[in-house]
């Protein structure tokens, strides 16, 4: 059955008299899906959880008694603990906006709160892909103000106006292909930078253990220190991750990257009258 389109709300959806037709699974893929979906709890903000857990409600009450009780038996063998990240309302007014914006290749004009730019921005945004990552939402696409391809962080946008006008998704577009080898969602210009950190005893089996970057590699020091090394695209996003490691950790190359993490511990330290000395 084909999408409807409400000219009202200028918005595609699924009628609510269409149903799927069964579907044969076998009893582990069915108890996968409902083992997932009760032990996420209430989504813990994740997109889609609360029509996935519909289903799996509905598909649980289809079981027969046995499967229901191994059911239990399993559920309580396993829990899974998600950072929660509420979205407010606001947001998932704004979320809804550019669903349909995609969809409908609709430009939009965002006024969004910019951490890079310190400043609260205007611009007109072609919104080529909604992206779910690290429990937020982002948006990628053309903005009008840079002049290029961007990211925004869905929670950050304080407001947003459907306009008239459509886009294309460039053919070449891919995810993939725009971040690059970006620290996380927000890739910069310019060469991909190594960056080499050595992280000291204290924390060095925690951030080894992780794969926090598609590039990295560890070596170990004899005094049980690691050094830290990944090459990736822009160095910004990267620092704020090095900083929350405070003393145990040493960003050994590139300059760059020591004066972007000095620049911002010295930004701490300013915060404070006495500079972190004891008045006493």
């Amino acid at each position: 059955m084909p999408l409807a389109f409400d000219s009202e709300s200028q918005r595609y959806h699924i009628p609510d008299t269409y149903f799927l037709s069964p579907t044969n699974l076998n009893a582990e893929e069915a108890l996968s899906v409902m083992v997932l979906c009760s032990e996420l709890g209430d989504g813990g903000g994740l997109p889609y959880y609360s029509n996935a857990r519909k289903a799996a409600t509905k598909l649980e009450n289809s079981l027969p008694d046995r499967l229901r009780r191994r059911l239990r038996r399993v559920s309580g063998a396993v829990e899974i603990k998600l950072t929660h990240s509420p979205q407010p309302q606001e947001a998932e007014t704004v979320y809804q906006q550019l669903v349909d914006a995609v969809g409908n290749r609709r430009s939009v004009r965002i006024q969004y709160k910019s951490l890079f730019d310190e400043a609260d921005i205007s611009t007109k945004l072609s919104p080529y892909k909604l992206l779910f990552s690290r429990h937020s939402w982002y948006v990628i696409g053309r903005s009008s103000l840079h002049r290029s391809i961007r990211t925004f962080k869905v929670g950050r946008i304080l407001s947003l106006d459907v306009l008239e006008d459509e886009f294309k998704i460039p053919a070449g577009f891919r995810v993939e292909r725009y971040l690059r080898s970006a620290w996380h969602m927000i890739p910069e210009e310019g060469p991909d930078q190594e960056v080499v950190v050595r992280f000291h005893k204290l924390v060095a089996s925690n951030v080894a253990e992780v794969q926090w970057h598609k590039t990295q590699q560890v070596a170990w020091n004899e005094d049980g220190s690691i050094d830290f090394r990944v090459t990736v695209s822009g160095l910004r996003e990267m620092s704020w991750w090095i900083l929350g490691y405070g003393e145990q950790a040493t960003v050994l190359q590139p300059p760059e990257m020591q004066q972007i993490v000095v620049t911002h511990a010295r930004a701490i330290i300013d915060k404070y009258p006495d500079n972190g000395n004891d008045p006493s």
